[in-house]
Parts: C-alpha cells; sequence; structure tokens
C-alpha cells in the first residue's frame, strides 16, 4: 500500500514538474523545476529496485547537468524575449515533433506485453543487489571497455583544455625552480626605522 501511494506521489510530482519546466516563463525557475523531475524520477528508480540508476539520475543528472545548466542560463545575458518571437515561424515543426513523440508513447503502451515484467509474469528473484551484480560484471567481463571508456574521457578532457588555452601577452608565468633556489636572507630584509618615518620601499 505505502509502495503504490509512494509511486503515485512521485509520478504526479514528476508529471508536474516535467509540465512547470516547459510552462515557467523564468529559464532560471525551468531549471530548478527541472531538478525536482529529477527528483522525483530517481524516487521511482528507487521504487522499482534499480538503486543505481537513482543514484546516477542524482549525482549525474542533478549535480552535475541540471546545476550547469543553471550556471549557464545564470551567467549568459540572452534575451529571452527576442527568442520567443519566433514561437509562431517554429510551431508546425514543433507540432510534427509533439505528434511523432506521442505516437511513438501510444506504440509503447500497446506494447506492453512485450517484456515479461510488464506482462504480469514472475520476474525471478535476484540472489544480490543490482550494484554488487553491476560492479561484478563491469570489472571482469567489461574490464576493458570501461578503462577504454575512462582513457577516451581523460583524453577528451586534455583535448578541451587544449583547446581553450591561449597566450595572453604581459602574463607573468610562475617559475617553481627560482623559488625553491631563492636564499631567506634574499626573501626578508630587516629595517629599523626611526619613530615616526614608516617603511621605506
Amino acid at each position: 500500500m505505502i509502495a503504490i501511494l509512494a509511486f503515485y506521489l512521485f509520478a504526479t510530482l514528476t508529471i508536474a514538474s516535467a509540465v512547470a519546466v516547459i510552462f515557467a516563463r523564468n529559464p532560471v525557475h525551468s531549471v530548478l523545476w527541472l531538478i525536482v523531475a529529477f527528483f522525483n524520477a530517481a524516487g521511482l528508480m528507487l521504487l522499482v529496485g534499480a538503486e543505481f540508476i537513482a543514484m546516477l539520475v542524482v549525482i549525474v543528472y542533478v549535480g552535475a547537468v541540471a546545476v550547469l545548466f543553471l550556471f549557464v542560463v545564470m551567467m549568459l545575458d540572452v534575451d529571452f524575449s527576442q527568442l520567443r518571437s519566433g514561437f509562431t515561424k517554429n510551431l508546425p515543426f514543433g507540432l510534427l515533433i509533439a505528434l511523432v513523440l506521442l505516437a511513438e508513447i501510444i506504440i509503447a503502451v500497446s506494447a506492453w506485453r512485450a517484456g515479461p515484467a510488464l506482462s504480469g509474469r514472475e520476474v525471478a528473484a535476484v540472489t544480490q543487489p543490482n550494484i554488487i551484480a553491476l560492479g561484478q560484471l563491469l570489472y571482469s567481463k567489461y574490464l576493458f571497455p570501461f578503462e577504454i571508456a575512462g582513457l577516451i574521457l581523460l583524453v577528451a578532457m586534455v583535448g578541451a583544455i587544449v583547446l581553450t588555452h591561449r597566450e595572453r601577452p604581459g602574463q607573468q608565468r610562475q617559475n617553481a625552480s627560482r623559488q625553491i633556489r631563492r636564499r631567506p636572507e634574499d626573501a626578508v630584509r630587516n629595517t629599523k626605522p626611526g619613530v615616526g618615518e614608516g617603511m621605506k620601499l
């Protein structure tokens, strides 16, 4: 009973926050409603036993993607009234995409017997949590693709730093070896100023 109430609560809040994302006039409010939708989607994932996906939704989408969207929206000086001026021009294309998405939803709902979990047939009980099973599979059978994916991300990060790095004229660079070789007597100067004289630089 509690699981059913939690499902309807999370589902209702997810749909309501998704609608609020679309109809919010302020883009910052849209991103905040998107974060609410992500949290409720993570709650739905917990109800079906996919705690790893729920954790990924909270960490990756809420902690990284949505916060990045929020910072970009707040930092960019975008004239949203000018963007909304072309709404009627793009309305036919938007309606076409909406109809395609509606057709996909109808097909997905009508094909609910495709999976054993949705057809009412009993699913075999798991002997261990899915996080443990995923970790054992990831670090045994798929270890090499996992390491390759990490290497690709590392190369992409280094490439992004190299592409965005540029020389700036008049910029002073740090000389670590010169700082290490500096003697204390070269860095500290003891003076005895007289009364009322002050320091002379």
